[in-house]
């Protein structure tokens, strides 16, 4: 061990059967990189310093709000507006100094992505949108970089470990053999929009640094090949084996230049083609008048609008014609953004002679 305060510092984990201090040197000289410094990250990232990972690499663009408070328990009141790849670097040295932290304090791109993760020897996908997690995925497979995997949506999460070979037939499973396309915009729901139990992203971030601990020291049986699924209301986990799909690493680019060429967010989701409007031109709007406002969540959704006229129609009833628009200019709201765009270009493809447009961030943004 390094010191004697590093020795006091891991005896729980060296004394442990098969662990030993080689265990910790191999923890000491990992390298691991988190992408996304939200609600799986700060578990992900609280356990991998504890355990004393000697690299941490942390990347996320995002700055710290009050919503973020009731599952992100690395941050605190002080650190709203601030940028959360640095207070979350700042908070695990005061755990634990003898690391080395790594801030990346920026979106991961098709143009930065393959240089911050080939120092790294594992990567976790703490990200919490499509176009982020195909593209780390597409990454680690280019550069051989395993994947730890974790989602969270509700009351129950995902986790596993991607291009590893599995030991059921060897062969490196990637994301997309579990989902090979993108989801439909609006067809799968992001936390802002469908909720999350504010304990369940610290039970999943938990799984997923226990397999990159295992990942590097080489203990144990981990999920490679395999997908965990919990629910937190019933206490439930289930385990299902995945099988590598013939046509998967087709999918993926062939090179890195080829990663570079792709435009992941138009994959995942829907171009928002000039319809798209800031709070500023939707107050305007609306005090203006001739416009209606249509709140496309569902009809149990919280809180309500109070503050204005609206109807209340459900994205899915909506985009089954079972709406009437009276006025010339549609302005949707949701929760976040996503299903109010999604309406959007469904308006706007359906009927010329309106005028449809959505509430960029949705009440988020208010």
């Amino acid at each position: 061990m390094q010191t004697p305060d590093t020795y006091k510092r891991y005896q729980r984990q060296t004394i442990l059967p098969g662990f030993g201090d080689a265990g910790q040197y191999k923890l000491l000289s990992g390298r691991v990189l988190v992408i996304g410094a939200g609600g799986l990250g700060c578990p992900v990232l609280q356990y991998l310093a504890a355990a004393g990972v000697g690299v941490i690499g942390i990347a996320d663009h995002d700055t710290v709000s009050l919503s973020n408070l009731h599952r992100q328990v690395l941050y605190t009141m002080e650190d709203i507006g601030k940028p959360k790849a640095e207070m979350a670097a700042e908070k695990l040295r005061a755990l634990n100094p003898e690391l080395i932290y790594r801030v990346f304090n920026e979106a991961v791109t098709t143009n930065n992505i393959i240089h911050i993760i080939k120092e790294f020897d594992v990567v976790v996908d703490g990200t919490d949108n499509f176009a982020t997690r195909y593209l780390v995925n597409d990454a680690c497979v280019l550069m051989d970089k395993p994947l730890v995997f974790g989602a969270i949506s509700r009351f129950e999460g995902q986790v596993s470990v991607f291009n590893v070979p599995s030991g059921l037939d060897g062969a490196c499973i990637h994301y997309r053999d579990l989902f090979p396309n993108p989801p439909k915009e609006g067809e799968v729901l992001n936390c802002a929009d469908s909720g999350v139990l504010g304990v369940l992203p610290g039970i999943i971030g938990s799984f997923m640094a226990n397999e990159v601990i295992k990942l590097l020291t080489g203990l144990g049986k981990g999920l490679s090949g395999t997908l965990l699924t919990f629910n937190a209301l019933t206490n439930e986990s289930m385990k299902w084996q995945l099988q590598k799909r013939l046509d998967s690493d087709g999918l993926v680019p062939s090179s890195v230049a080829a990663l570079q060429q792709r435009d992941y967010s138009w994959e995942c989701g829907m171009p928002s083609d000039g319809i798209e409007i800031d709070v500023a031109t939707f107050e305007v709007m609306l005090k203006e008048g001739n416009v209606a406002l249509i709140d496309v969540r569902e009809l149990d959704e919280t809180p309500e609008l109070k503050r204005w006229v609206h109807q209340k129609i459900p994205l899915g009833t909506l985009m089954k014609g079972e709406g009437t628009f009276y006025a010339k200019q549609i302005v949707f709201i949701c929760q976040s953004g996503k299903r109010s765009l999604t309406a959007a270009n469904w308006g706007k493809e359906k009927y010329a002679d309106k005028k449809f447009y959505s509430l960029s961030g949705g009440l988020v943004a208010l």
